[in-house]
């Protein structure tokens, strides 16, 4: 029997284009295939020894002869490529509406709402990259305290602001703002608070992002878990992403290696559920920043880090490793990509060595979930438990 289910996302790690990718501007993407092909020295044995070579498409990964999980691909089934749409269809959703984007910028009228009730002017109002965006404004913000307000190919409204310049709590208000006036028909899916330290030219992000999302228009197998009194445990940005619904309780993270350290924390606890873990970095630092070597790095970093992780897991617990997009780090811009997505399944009683092949909705991990810990599922997706334990 098992009581605990670990949700691994390695965020935006795809494992190559979807049919469909051509139409969402993706040509021939994959971010995994980018990474590994990078360079001679690319040593990630414990995603191997899973079978992560095994994975239909992943061909540019080695095989081994006896692999210790199972696996398995799945594509997106939602019309997006973003980090909300990704994580709900984990969940169980599924998005037929894209969420509204602003490739030129915010209107007037949001701007001018905005800088009232905040009572500052703000700088950019563009789709930017997070850390160009601060090379090109970030001194200006400086001297002017205007917040930089900027967007992405996502449904975003990000601003950016020096921790010295705006205070986190005026910054994090600033964000509440902006998420109680983007609604309806200007809905955007997260308003996300970025703020930055340092001097002109040598601008960091900080681990105090919030993001602030629209909450599920559904339940999900977060919520039946919860209803159902289990423990939902989420670490990094997973609480954000649903708005706090169907979390009992969270911890974010500054870094991917915080990320392993607080899932292991939370392995050492006895409790029944689901612990859900994003680890961001891949995406964050390295993906949108077009940063092959960082990224190849980050994977090496959290592939060591596995046998750690696995050791603390209970004969009744099964971790899915998994994404919840591309972004290829070799592709043009500095955008998602849309990708199938890997499944690796590990766990005492998992049938080592399985195939559960392509899936049709990232959904299917949901209803896997659900069969699993015996609670209401969503209505979307197809339970694979029977193939893996």
């Amino acid at each position: 029997m098992i009581e605990r289910v670990i949700l691994f996302v390695l965020d935006s790690v795809g494992i190559g284009a979807l049919p469909d990718a051509e139409a969402f501007g993706d040509i021939g993407v994959n971010t995994l295939r980018s990474i590994a092909t990078s360079s001679e020295h690319f040593e990630i044995p414990n995603l191997v020894k899973l079978g992560l070579g095994h994975i239909e498409g992943v061909d540019y990964i080695e095989k081994v002869e006896n692999p210790i999980g199972a696996f398995g691909r799945s594509l997106e089934a939602s019309n997006g490529k973003d980090t909300t749409t990704g994580h709900w269809e984990i969940a169980g959703l599924y998005i037929e509406q894209p969420f509204k984007t602003y490739p030129d910028g915010f209107p007037k009228y949001i701007i001018d709402a905005f800088e009232e009730k905040t009572g500052r002017k703000v700088l950019c109002n563009k789709p930017a990259s997070g850390t160009v965006v601060l090379d090109e404004l970030g001194e200006l913000h400086m001297k002017t305290g205007s917040p930089i307000v900027y967007t992405s190919a996502d449904s975003v409204f990000q601003i950016a602001a020096h921790e010295e310049v705006i205070p986190l709590d005026e910054l994090y208000s600033m964000c509440q703002i902006a998420r109680d006036m983007l609604v309806g028909d200007d809905q955007v899916a997260r308003v996300i608070a970025r703020p930055f330290t340092g001097e002109p030219g040598h601008f960091q992000r900080t681990s105090n992002r919030r993001d602030y999302s629209i909450k599920p228009f559904e339940k999900t197998v977060l919520d039946y878990a919860k209803e159902a009194g289990l423990s939902v445990k989420a670490v990094g940005k997973i609480v954000d992403i649903y708005d706090g619904e169907g979390i009992t309780e969270d911890v974010h993270t500054k870094d991917n290696m915080d990320g392993v350290d607080q899932t292991i924390n939370y392995l050492k606890e006895w409790f029944k559920g689901i612990l859900f873990t994003n680890l961001v970095d891949f995406d964050a630092k390295f993906g949108h920043r077009r940063d092959v070597a960082g990224y190849r790095k980050a994977i090496e970093e959290v592939d060591a880090r596995l046998p750690e992780l696995m050791s603390a897991m209970n004969r009744s617990d099964l971790l899915i490793i998994l994404a919840d997009h591309g972004n290829d780090p070799a592709y043009k811009g500095s955008d998602h990509t849309r990708e199938y997505i890997p499944l690796l399944i590990y766990g005492e009683q998992v049938k080592a060595g399985v195939d559960i092949g392509t899936r049709k909705t990232f959904a299917d991990v949901a209803a896997t979930v659900s069969d699993i810990l015996e609670i209401p599922s969503t209505p979307y997706g197809t339970s694979f438990k029977n193939e893996i334990l």
